[in-house]
C-alpha cells in the first residue's frame, strides 16, 4: 500500500499552500533544465578563466547532460521508493552545492566534477519536480494546469538559458551563470520543507528496494549510449570511439529489458510499456526533444556565425522564441477544455514543423534577423510549448500512484536523451552539407538542410500522434 493518500496535498483540488508546493516543483525544474543551456555563451569565458582545453571545454556541458540522461530512471524509481520530498530535498541539495563549488572553481578538474554531480543532482531533481505534482493534484483541470506550469516554468529555463547565460557573462562573471543556482535553489528547499508532504511507495511494510542490477545495466547502458552520441560530433558515426560506445550502450540496454522481464522488483515493470499513454507519449516526447535542443543550437549558431550576434545579442534574440513557448503551453489547457488533448498535441508538433521547415528554406537564402530566426522561431517554440502539456499529462495519466516517480523520470529520460540523440543526428546532417566550408554562406546552407530534416521528422511525429497516442480520459483533460 502507500503511506498516504491518494492526492494528500489537496481537498476537493485546492488548498492555501499548493501555490507553494507548485513554486517548489516549478523552481527545481527551472534550474535543472536551465543549467543544460545557460553555460553555453559562458564556455570562451571559462576557457580563458581557467586554461580549459577544447576537449575540457567540450566535456563542460556533456559531462552533465551525460549524468543527467544516464541516471534519471534510477532517480525516478528512488523517488517512488524512498519519498517523494526526500529525493526532492536531496537532489536539489545536491544540486546547489555543485553549483556552488563549480562557481568557485579554480581548476578545470574542480569545474569538470562539479558539472558531472550536478547532473546527478538534477537526475535525482527532476522526475520528484513532475511527481510532486502529479501527486499533489487530483486527474482533472487542476492538475493539467499544473503540469502546464511546470511545462512553460521547464521551457521557459531551457529558451532563457542564452538570454541569462549572456547578461551574467557580460555584466558580472561566467561564475555567476552556476552561482545563480544557489539563491534560487534555496527558496525551492524552503518551499519544499515547509510545504511539500511525504509519499513513498511502502507495500505491506516491506523495506525499500532498488533493482540493483537493472540499476546498474540501464545506467551505464544510457551512459555509454549519450556518451557514444557525444562523441559523434567531432569523430563521426563510423569512428571507433563512437561507434563502439554505440553498440554496447545498446546491448547493455538489451540486457536490461532481459533482466526486467525476470526480476521479481524490475526498476522498470515492462507492463507500463503495454499502456499505450506512457509508451506513445514518451515516443513523442522523444522527438520533441531532438526538436527543442536543435531549435537552440542551430539557431544560437546561425545568429553568431552568420549574422554575427555578440552573445548577449544571440540571447536577447530568443526573447520572443522563450514568450512563444511558454505561452504555448499556458493556452493548451484552454485549448484542451474544448478539444481533446491528443489533437493538441498533434497540431502542436505539426505548427512546429512548419517552423522548422520555414527556418530550412529560409536560412540558405540569407535573410535577415526577422525572416530566418524571429518568424520561424516562434512556430517552432509556440508548437513545442502547445505539444508538451498534454504528452506529460497522457504519460502521467497512465501511471498508477506507486509508478508516478518512474514514469516522471520516464518523460525526463525520453526528452533528455530525444535531445542528445536529435542534436548529434542533425549536427552531423548539418556538418555534412557545408562539405568542410566555413563561410557563412556554407555554414547556413548546412544549418538549413538540419532544420528541413527536422521538420519532416517533426510532421512525421505529429502523424504519429494522431495514429497511435489515445485520446485522454475526460478526467485528465483541463475541463
Amino acid at each position: 500500500m502507500v503511506t498516504s493518500p491518494a492526492h494528500p496535498d489537496t481537498a476537493g483540488g485546492r488548498s492555501p499552500r499548493l501555490w507553494a508546493v507548485v513554486l517548489a516543483a516549478c523552481a527545481g525544474q527551472f534550474l535543472v533544465v536551465l543549467d543544460v543551456s545557460v553555460v553555453n555563451v559562458a564556455l570562451p569565458a571559462m576557457r580563458s578563466d581557467l586554461g580549459l582545453s577544447a576537449t575540457g571545454l567540450q566535456w563542460v556541458v556533456n559531462l552533465y547532460t551525460i549524468a543527467f540522461a544516464g541516471l534519471m530512471l534510477l532517480g525516478g524509481r528512488a523517488v517512488d521508493v524512498f519519498g517523494r520530498k526526500r529525493m526532492f530535498l536531496l537532489g536539489l541539495g545536491t544540486f546547489i552545492v555543485a553549483s556552488l563549488v563549480g562557481g568557485l572553481a579554480q581548476e578545470p578538474w574542480q569545474l569538470l566534477g562539479a558539472r558531472t554531480v550536478q547532473g546527478i543532482g538534477a537526475a535525482v531533481l527532476a522526475p520528484a519536480t513532475l511527481t510532486i505534482l502529479t501527486t499533489s493534484f487530483p486527474p482533472g483541470a487542476a492538475r493539467t494546469r499544473a503540469i502546464a506550469t511546470w511545462t512553460a516554468v521547464g521551457a521557459g529555463g531551457g529558451a532563457a538559458g542564452g538570454i541569462i547565460g549572456g547578461a551574467l557573462t557580460e555584466l558580472l562573471s561566467w561564475r555567476w551563470v552556476l552561482l545563480i543556482n544557489v539563491p534560487i535553489g534555496m527558496l525551492a528547499v524552503v518551499a519544499a520543507a515547509l510545504w511539500v508532504t511525504e509519499r513513498r511507495d511502502d507495500r505491506e511494510g516491506a523495506p525499500p528496494r532498488l533493482d540493483v542490477p537493472g540499476a546498474l545495466l540501464v545506467t551505464l547502458g544510457l551512459v555509454t549510449l549519450v556518451y557514444g552520441v557525444v562523441q559523434t560530433e567531432t569523430q563521426g558515426w563510423g569512428a571507433p570511439g563512437a561507434f563502439g560506445p554505440l553498440i554496447g550502450g545498446l546491448v547493455m540496454l538489451g540486457a536490461f529489458v532481459l533482466v526486467e522481464a525476470r526480476t521479481a522488483a524490475p526498476l522498470v515493470p515492462l507492463r507500463l510499456f503495454a499502456s499505450r499513454p506512457i509508451s506513445a507519449a514518451n515516443a513523442a516526447m522523444f522527438v520533441c526533444g531532438a526538436a527543442m535542443v536543435s531549435m537552440w543550437y542551430f539557431m544560437s549558431l546561425y545568429m553568431q556565425n552568420v549574422l554575427h550576434f555578440s552573445p548577449l545579442q544571440a540571447g536577447l534574440g530568443f526573447l520572443a522564441q522563450t514568450v512563444s513557448i511558454i505561452l504555448g503551453s499556458k493556452v493548451a489547457p484552454v485549448v484542451m477544455r474544448a478539444l481533446d488533448g491528443k489533437y493538441v498535441a498533434m497540431a502542436g508538433i505539426a505548427v512546429s514543423g512548419a517552423g522548422f521547415l520555414w527556418a530550412g528554406w529560409g536560412i540558405p537564402a540569407g535573410g535577415g534577423y526577422v525572416a530566418t530566426v524571429l518568424g520561424p522561431g516562434i512556430l517552432m517554440a509556440l508548437g513545442l510549448g502547445l505539444a508538451a502539456t498534454p504528452l506529460t499529462s497522457s504519460a502521467t495519466s497512465g501511471a498508477a500512484p506507486e509508478d508516478a516517480g518512474l514514469v516522471s523520470g520516464l518523460v525526463n529520460t525520453a526528452r533528455t536523451v530525444g535531445g542528445a540523440l536529435g542534436l548529434a543526428v542533425l549536427s552531423t546532417v548539418a556538418a555534412s552539407h557545408t562539405a568542410g566550408r566555413s563561410a557563412s554562406e556554407a555554414l547556413a546552407g548546412g544549418y538549413g538542410f538540419a532544420f528541413q530534416v527536422g521538420g519532416l521528422v517533426l510532421m512525421a511525429g505529429a502523424v504519429f500522434v494522431l495514429a497511435v497516442l489515445p485520446r485522454l480520459r475526460s478526467g485528465d483533460e483541463a475541463g
